[in-house]
């Protein structure tokens, strides 16, 4: 187990985390400007399989016990944290990670904090299961862009600017049409309400390449989305799984989708028919429930409104539910993500059956595209989204983005396509 020692102090306000980032491989999480932002890697914490969560959870409640913790701070994402992304299917062959980083900065409600990890003791920890991977593993990267001014981090500039053109890759538009297809008979033949299918897009990021550019298109087009950066998987996602804070549980649940109207008139219709659609409010009633089963366990008081609103962002409006409650059981955000993961936003209905179908019609591994991706501190609080609206850069420049639709029994195969589309936009714009 490694001990590592924790210093939060107080920083004059750090107006824009970006700048601070590693140019090829950022580690950060921000909405509305605000949030953390990590550099360097103090410690690295890998999972793969069935119980990869419950494993993590696991692993990170020794990693805090073990830790020292000095935060004179204290406020959500200061003390010892953890960034973290996780495999969408069981048998992905994608790793899920937990990261600490050396150095975190951080920005929330005015307050602008760093946190300084260090690593006290090593001791060889290493997996049986042969695969080099388990929940006492660990590792440290070097050459991250720190410069030792009074021990703080000093902005980098930003490389030359670069446009990709992202390419259909593992179903083009006619192989995605019969899959829906495929998808709307199989659900009309067998008890299956509903089953989320998803395609690739895919472009290769030259090397000296500056990610960062894209981070900042993301966050600015979209503010109000959860944009991150966690091992290279990079997006903006509007769904939040779940975010534990002093004992408080929320989610956000979206499903049912429409795209924006060109002008103020078109944009009201828009809205107003994915309102009325049965297709869509039954596609949002599969997903608010398929939540609403996983929290009920955790706590006595969970809430959620009677009809979903319409929830608008730059490209697409959404069918949203808020769902709140209080944790009756002290569990922790990444209890919690396990409870959840896959919700029926992201898989369909019923589960099992939904995930057999992906992996039947599907011609690709998902990796963490639709897995929870966000942060965990070390009292078990933390934000966590559904790794949506991104893509996952690979060592080599390799850079894969998804986006999917959810299939119910009265689907149009081309009218999913259509809807993926729509999805791919913000990643397709930040990197083209």
């Amino acid at each position: 187990m490694t001990a590592l020692s924790v210093e939060t102090t107080p920083l004059d306000d750090v107006r824009h985390l970006v700048p601070f980032l590693d140019s090829r491989r950022p580690l950060v999480w921000i909405r509305k400007g605000e949030g953390i932002a990590g550099i360097g890697e103090a410690l690295r914490l890998e999972f793969r399989g069935p119980d990869r969560i419950r494993r993590a959870s696991e692993a990170w409640r020794q990693t805090v016990q073990a830790a020292t913790v000095s935060d004179g701070v204290r406020t959500p994402g200061t003390g010892l944290v953890a960034f973290g992304t996780f495999a969408f299917d069981d048998e992905s062959s994608a790793t899920s990670v937990l990261i600490v980083p050396d150095l975190v900065l951080g920005r929330r409600g005015g307050r602008s904090w760093i946190t300084r990890i260090r690593r006290l003791d090593d001791v060889d920890d290493a997996p049986e299961d042969g695969d080099g991977v388990g929940a006492g593993s660990a590792s440290q990267r070097g050459g991250h862009p720190i410069i030792a001014t009074d021990d703080l981090p000093r902005p980098i500039a930003f490389g030359d600017e670069y446009r990709l053109s992202l390419l259909p890759a593992g179903l083009d538009e006619e192989g995605y049409r019969s899959a829906v297809a495929t998808a709307v008979s199989k659900i009309r033949e067998h008890d299956l309400s509903k089953v989320v299918l998803a395609r690739e897009l895919s472009a290769h990021l030259p090397l000296e390449s500056d990610v960062r550019r894209a981070l900042v298109e993301l966050a600015l087009g979209y503010p109000d989305c959860w944009t991150f950066a966690v091992d290279g998987l990079v997006g903006s996602s509007p769904e939040t799984l779940v975010r534990v804070h002093h004992g408080t549980v929320t989610a956000r649940v979206l499903a049912g989708t429409r795209s924006r109207g060109r002008d103020a008139a078109s944009d009201h219709e828009s809205a107003a028919a994915l309102a009325a659609s049965v297709k869509d409010q039954d596609e949002h009633r599969f997903a608010v429930a398929s939540v609403l089963d996983a929290l009920r366990p955790h706590s006595a008081d969970l809430a959620a409104s009677d009809l979903p609103f319409t929830l608008k962002l730059p490209n697409l409006w959404h069918l949203a539910t808020d769902i709140a409650g209080t944790l009756s059981d002290g569990a922790s955000s990444l209890d919690l993500a396990d409870a959840l993961h896959p919700t029926a936003a992201v898989a369909g209905t019923p589960t099992r059956e939904a995930v057999a179908l992906i992996r039947e019609l599907e011609p690709f591994d998902r990796g963490r595209y639709a897995g929870p991706v966000g942060w965990v501190g070390g009292d078990g609080d933390g934000e966590w989204a559904i790794a949506l609206r991104c893509a996952q850069l690979d060592e080599t420049g390799n850079l894969t983005a998804y986006a999917g639709a959810g299939i119910v029994s009265d689907s149009d195969p081309a009218a999913e396509y259509a809807e993926t589309t729509m999805k791919f936009r913000p990643i397709v714009e930040a990197f083209g």
